[in-house]
């Protein structure tokens, strides 16, 4: 039976520290209209022009924090 749970490409190279706000959407496991809704405003993001780029190590901070908060 083949394993239906979605995952994230894998990319040849240097570990990625940032993604597009597409990506974190899809790290976290939420439309990007949920994302852009509900959690991108708690995240810190790094703009560059018109380049919006999410820290991995934001994405696990905020994930952290909402786990903490709703096993208390």
């Amino acid at each position: 039976m083949a394993d239906s749970r979605p995952s994230l490409r894998v990319v040849n190279g240097p570990p990625r520290l940032g993604l597009t706000l597409d990506e974190a959407a899809a790290a976290v496991g939420v439309s990007r209209d949920t994302f852009d809704r509900h959690i991108r405003d708690e995240l810190r993001i790094v703009r560059r022009g018109r380049c919006l780029i999410v820290p991995v190590a934001e994405i696990e901070r905020w994930l952290e924090r909402e786990a903490a908060r709703w096993s208390a």
